[in-house]
């Protein structure tokens, strides 16, 4: 008898974007991961077309419906669109809670063969989050029931994203000098610049960089700071004495500033791997700096009443235990500690330890790999389900 072939996983991913590059960043890199590695037939609802073509300058934001990278994307316009059982994916997602179409849902419950409901949770390094990984939620009305899925920094957790092939990716680039040249050349990073200490720069519009800017102009180290356009645009006006347009720079002291294009997320891993030290911001940006190897400070997206303080805590906790510096400076970067005028010392100090923070750093990217990758890691739970 002929075999029949298998057939393919379908999935919808459901993104609403509220922090402009992370929350699509994340469902971006996960939805390719899907498609690319799993085989998996995605379909990446989201809301904000102009946001996600940033971080992908192959969307249109002018056309509802469209593939790139083997991923269907839908522009997400409607909360109350009308569906039909056949047009339910074998597997959901809402990315951090956020709402899907109340008739996706009544449509999920229609379906013969219910799908498989996931919430895909921030990630934190809080304890409580191992007690709720994988917890069920059955709907009130519908015979479904959603399981949330968190991402994480323990074995308890679905772990962080990671590709296969990342880390390979990553020493072929680094170990190619004249490739890395022709990389920082591409964004405007000068051939002299490029011997410096390296530091990119990625924070929310809060963030103390004035104060920071000031403390690597006293440095004793030399050091080229790379900004991509439209990130903390004030301060680099003013430290320029121009527009903060791509290309733009100036040199104070020991510290040379240099706006940079907002770069794709390919090219975007590439800075990091490249830099010395770097700044990110969210959620996305974090986890790809793990997966830099090299040091970096975290710039968490902010809550009410300072409760982003406690997430940031928790992961400091785990990641800086053996290097106050690096705590101390991420504490203060997020003013969850008071300055006052240590940014000087405490950054001078930081650049001398970098050697030893760095070597940390890898023991640290080991150890996450030990817990698995998170979008392998919620497959394997899904095919439990079945």
């Amino acid at each position: 008898m002929q075999q029949q072939p298998q057939q393919t996983t379908t999935l919808a991913l459901f993104c609403k974007v509220v922090d402009n590059y992370g929350d699509i960043g994340i469902c971006w890199r996960f939805a390719r991961q899907l498609a690319h590695e799993h085989a998996i037939a995605v379909t990446l609802w989201v809301d904000d077309l102009v946001s996600f073509r940033r971080i992908c300058p192959e969307i249109d934001p002018h056309q509802d419906q469209q593939t790139v990278a083997g991923v269907q994307v839908t522009h997400w316009r409607d909360q109350h669109g009308t569906f039909t059982a056949e047009d339910i994916a074998d597997i959901v997602i809402e990315f951090f809670g956020c709402d899907i179409p109340p008739g996706y849902i009544a449509s999920m419950a229609q379906r013969e063969k219910r799908p498989l409901w996931f919430n895909f949770e921030g990630l934190s390094a809080e304890e409580w989050v191992e007690g709720c990984h994988t917890l069920p939620s059955p709907h009130p009305s519908y015979s479904l029931t959603k399981y949330f899925f968190f991402p994480g920094f323990t074995n308890k957790t679905g772990g962080l994203m990671v590709e296969q092939d990342l880390s390979v990716q990553r020493q072929q680039f680094l170990a190619d000098t004249e490739q890395v040249a022709s990389f920082f050349s591409r964004i405007g990073v000068t051939k002299a610049e490029q011997q410096q200490l390296k530091v990119s720069l990625f924070c929310y519009p809060h963030a103390p960089v004035a104060s920071l800017l000031s403390a690597w102009q006293q440095s004793n180290t030399p050091l080229i700071c790379l900004v991509p356009e439209g990130v903390a645009t004030e301060t680099v006006t003013s430290f320029l004495g121009q527009a903060a347009q791509v290309g733009a720079s100036a040199t104070r002291g020991s510290l040379t500033l240099r706006v940079i294009p907002f770069l794709p997320q390919q090219d975007y891993d590439r800075l990091l791997w490249a830099c010395d030290v770097n700044f990110v911001r969210g959620e996305d940006s974090f986890v790809r700096a793990q997966w830099a190897n090299k040091p970096f400070i975290w710039h968490i997206y902010p809550q009410d009443e300072n409760l982003h303080h406690v997430k940031l805590k928790a992961f400091l906790h785990r990641y800086t235990a053996k290097t106050e510096n690096l705590n101390q400076l991420a504490l203060m970067w997020n003013e969850a500690e008071t300055a006052h005028d240590q940014w000087t010392e405490v950054s001078r100090t930081l650049l001398k330890e970098l050697p030893h923070i760095t070597e940390m750093c890898t023991v640290w990217e080991h150890e996450m790999r030990k817990n698995g990758d998170f979008s392998t890691n919620l497959l394997k739970f899904a095919a439990t389900l079945v």
